[in-house]
């Protein structure tokens, strides 16, 4: 007998019943179709998972998978036109497709709710976030009028946020990140859910902060026995926080099993290549594993696998036959021909990059670019006149030095002015203070004309590709715009030339050039917008968190790519980011910001083996693991970033610092350069 015989093809095995809370089975979902479609779009197509009580499970995969389209089809809270054409969800025995809106009012936020992606595009901007809270109290508690503001603020209390009574009287704007986040989920709370689902709740939080949050949903969870569906697409979050994950692709769920059975070893080819895609400092040596393609519509008929046309490990039959669940090992089942008993078994074991030598230590090389004492100071006006009252201090004091064909990342939570910077080396922000020396010249000191020039030699990648791009103009014309504006190429024919020749150089061929940029996915639109910095012949680029917004998969490519540039071109990054592992895949170096001032600088071996100050020390300890057995402990700091307007006396960071004496208020620490050639602002730190 066949292991497909073994095993049933509709659905992997479940756990027990007994402590059931949520079953989803056969759960099919159409959308209407997409503009110039003609049939509908299937988001979710024969689903199945279950969660237990107390349980967090995670829902991964890239974008346009569905996951999303999953956890709004079980709170049955689909975009117009969206239907669910068949399947059953059972909430502690209570089947939830069948009932009436009026009784499915009551369990949406009571007994299961949910916490959407981006909390400020879920947050009313006119209404306090108390009143927002109190609404989900009245709502779902029945709870009196006047005991209402004190549960309020208990809410608030209990999901952490200082001075609840006052926080409660402030308007969305005027929280940070963290604290929306926190606010939302107070108000998943209010209903004393049994089920929370968490839609990426960490995608646009620094690391500090999303530890913050995770360690706060793990809290709660733990003391009301609330079960977690986290859907999200960061292998170090699932590693950190779930008990089970389900990987999903093109609308199905392809693996379901354990943590410690999933990163001992992924079963699909699938998860096998987004384990492989994540960037760590092992793999400096070569380039990242990435997954060619994209994933296909889902306004089709597949008839047989739908990872076939992108899988290293594809077969003939592959591409007509629909493969059913198989097991493969312990509690992880997985939908893939691999592991039918009459073809070779998969083995799960992932393949380890090849071990590099340690980050280069920094070299004594004349700089390319020399920043020095570098501010950038905004003015804070009020009253008729629009008198000056103060400054934002964004960026205050930064002396950087970037050499020839190598990477400076320059790390530090939102905020603390890691953008600023880049725009004040490029000028695109005029400095109040500071010298910015390239060529010999003080690029700081020059009037526009004098520094027409100098813009070819350096540019910027945006964060987010597509508001940096027109949407009304093709990419020939995108890529072509700095050819033509500094007079490098005034012929068409010579643009379209070298326009054709960068998009072939990016991976994205000439035959983009007629296309607007909606046209493209996210990967695609970022390498475009690499393509249009590379146009002018450049020496320095500025990236500002390139693949924050990306996939893991396509992160992989971007990365390998701006690597093979390095390479080539000879290029030199200042890589603004905040994720450390790539950090430790892409740089050379690293400088750690913090409320507009360096306060560590070194090689990246030196910076992330050995983090002397104790800011770096807490930022590193909070970035999740993509592996459940390198797991360790982290340094939370209390509080919030200061304000740049009004910063802290003495070392800025002393109010949240686990180290800090009465001395560290006194004065900003002097820099201090150990014997291992680092730079550290710290009265605390000692040379070994």
């Amino acid at each position: 007998m066949s292991r497909a015989a073994a095993v049933s093809a509709a659905a992997p095995r479940e756990p027990h019943a007994a402590d059931m809370l949520l079953e989803v089975t056969g759960l099919t979902v159409e959308l209407p179709p997409s503009r110039g479609g003609e049939r509908p779009v299937r988001v979710c197509d024969d689903v199945a998972l279950s969660i237990r009580t107390g349980e967090t499970l995670a829902l991964l995969g890239e974008s346009g998978c569905g996951k999303s389209m999953t956890a709004l089809a079980l709170m049955r809270l689909l975009p117009l036109g969206g239907r669910i054409l068949s399947g059953s969800v059972r909430l502690g025995g209570n089947e939830l497709l069948k009932l009436p809106e009026r009784d499915m009012r009551r369990v949406r936020g009571g007994r299961m709710a949910m916490i959407f992606q981006e909390p400020q595009t879920s947050l009313n901007p006119v209404l306090t976030v108390g009143a927002q809270i109190a609404e989900a109290v009245r709502v779902h508690e029945g709870m009196p009028r006047r005991g209402v503001p004190a549960r309020v603020v208990e809410l608030l209390r209990v999901v952490g946020i200082p001075d609840p009574a006052r926080r409660a009287e402030e308007y969305p704007h005027q929280l940070s990140g963290g604290m929306k986040q926190r606010v939302m989920i107070a108000m998943a709370l209010a209903g004393d859910p049994d089920l929370l689902i968490a839609d990426e709740p960490t995608t646009a939080l620094d690391v500090t902060i999303q530890a913050q949050v995770l360690q706060l949903l793990k809290g709660v969870q733990q003391a009301r026995g609330m079960a977690v569906l986290l859907i999200t697409h960061d292998l170090g979050v699932v590693a950190e926080t779930a008990d089970r994950l389900a990987v999903m692709y093109a609308g199905q769920i392809v693996e379901q099993a354990s943590i410690e059975g999933f990163f001992a070893g992924p079963a699909h080819p699938y998860s096998r290549k987004l384990m492989e895609s994540v960037p760590d400092a092992a793999k400096r040596a070569g380039e990242l594993a990435v997954i060619p393609g994209r994933v296909p519509p889902l306004d089709r008929d597949f008839g047989g696998c739908r990872f076939a046309p992108r899988c290293f490990r594809v077969m003939d039959r592959c591409h007509d036959t629909v493969p059913g669940w198989f097991p493969a090992g312990g509690d992880q089942r997985v939908r893939c021909l691999l592991w039918d008993g009459d073809t070779p078994t998969f083995a799960p074991a992932v393949e380890q990059a090849p071990t590099a030598p340690a980050a280069d230590a920094v070299e004594g090389g004349a700089a390319l670019l020399d920043i020095s004492g570098l501010k950038v100071h905004f003015p804070i006006r009020r009253g008729l006149f629009k008198r000056t009252v103060g400054h934002v201090k964004a960026v205050d004091g930064v002396d950087l030095a970037l050499q020839a064909g190598r990477t400076l990342a320059l790390v530090g939570e939102s905020g603390c002015g890691k953008t600023t910077v880049g725009k004040g080396i490029l000028q695109l922000v005029r400095p109040t203070a500071g010298a910015v020396r390239y060529d010999g010249a003080d690029l700081a000191r020059l009037k526009p004309a004098r520094l027409r020039p100098y813009r070819k030699d350096l540019q910027i990648i945006f964060q987010d590709p597509f508001a940096s791009m027109n949407p009304r103009m093709l990419v020939e014309d995108l890529v072509g715009e700095g050819l033509l504006a500094l007079g490098l190429a005034p012929s068409r024919a010579e643009r379209r030339k070298r326009v054709a020749a960068l998009l072939d150089q990016v991976g994205i061929g000439e035959q983009a050039m007629g296309r607007y940029p909606h046209e493209f996915s996210g990967g695609q639109r970022q390498r475009i917008c690499i393509a249009r910095a590379l146009a002018v012949g450049p020496k320095v680029i500025v990236c500002d968190e390139p693949t924050s917004a990306l996939d893991v998969s396509v992160q992989a490519q971007i990365l390998n790519l701006l690597k093979q540039l390095q390479r080539d071109l000879g290029l030199s990054y200042l890589f603004i980011t905040h994720d450390i592992s790539v950090v430790a895949y892409l740089a050379h170096e690293v400088a750690v910001m913090y409320l507009g001032r360096i306060v560590e600088r070194g090689s990246t071996a030196q910076i992330l083996d050995n983090p002397r100050h104790p800011y770096t020390k807490a930022l590193l300890s909070a970035v999740p693991m993509a592996d459940p057995a390198r797991r360790r402990d982290i340094i939370r700091l209390g509080g919030d970033m200061p304000s740049p307007a009004s910063p802290p006396a003495g070392c800025h960071f002393h109010p949240r610092c686990p180290e800090a004496t009465d001395a560290c208020a006194a004065a900003y620490p002097e820099e201090r350069r150990l014997t291992d050639g680092r730079v550290v602002r710290c009265i605390r730190v000692e040379d070994d």
